[in-house]
């Protein structure tokens, strides 16, 4: 009719569109299984005002405007592994930059997915101190406390400690530790400091330090 094709329609969706989520889900299922992609596994880092998770997945468009105003490069945007529902929502890396709390990503959110922030009394997550990574533990470095803006970070007997009351996750030290640019000559991914989400940070206690997959507190 009129040289023009039209698509069947199942349930709404063209067939081309169908397909399409056809082979989302099975993406899905590949990084273990169609109900954990969707629902999604492990806390997420999310940018200040993003904390509250149901808010953000009831209002987050995935617009990308956040990202784009970041300042500092620190926002980044989650993958399907993360969970199909969570993918390209906002998230912090912090191996790309840290967060300065400008609130850029807040005042340009246009459905309140990201809520105003303060820093002085909510948390982004907190800092983890890695022994087995950290440097100080094999020569000096005190690039984590020279860093920190907040006075979080001490040092006892030459090593890092975290005081899990007074930070706030801004991700700093970690985007600074140079345990990375260390260990990439040997294929590692990990810095001597790595910040949690906020509710496994609680978990943790007041001053936090990681001995391999053991935590002390």
């Amino acid at each position: 009719m009129g040289g023009r094709r039209r698509g069947r329609v199942v349930s709404g969706l063209t067939r081309r569109s169908f397909v399409g989520l056809a082979v989302a889900c099975a993406a899905c299922a590949g990084v273990g299984g169609v109900g954990v992609a969707f629902a999604g596994e492990g806390e997420l880092l999310r940018p200040p005002g993003g904390q509250d998770e149901r808010n953000l997945a009831a209002a987050c468009l995935k617009c990308d405007r956040c990202r784009s105003a970041c300042p500092t490069g620190a926002i980044a945007v989650a993958s399907v592994g993360d969970g199909f529902l969570r993918a390209r929502t906002p998230v912090l890396d912090f191996h790309k930059g840290y967060c300065d709390f400008c609130d850029r990503c807040i005042e340009v959110c246009p459905t309140g997915a990201l809520r105003p922030f303060n820093e002085e009394s909510e948390k982004l997550g907190v800092a983890v101190v890695q022994k087995d990574r950290c440097l100080s533990w094999f020569q000096g470095c005190t690039v984590c406390e020279d860093s920190c803006a907040f006075g979080a970070l001490a040092f006892v007997d030459g090593h890092p400690v975290v005081d899990g009351v007074l930070c706030n996750g801004c991700g700093q030290c970690e985007f600074e530790c140079t345990a990375l640019v260390y260990g990439t000559f040997a294929g590692g991914t990990r810095r001597g400091i790595v910040v949690v989400p906020p509710d496994v940070a609680g978990a943790l206690g007041r001053t936090v330090v990681e001995d391999g997959s053991e935590m002390e507190v």
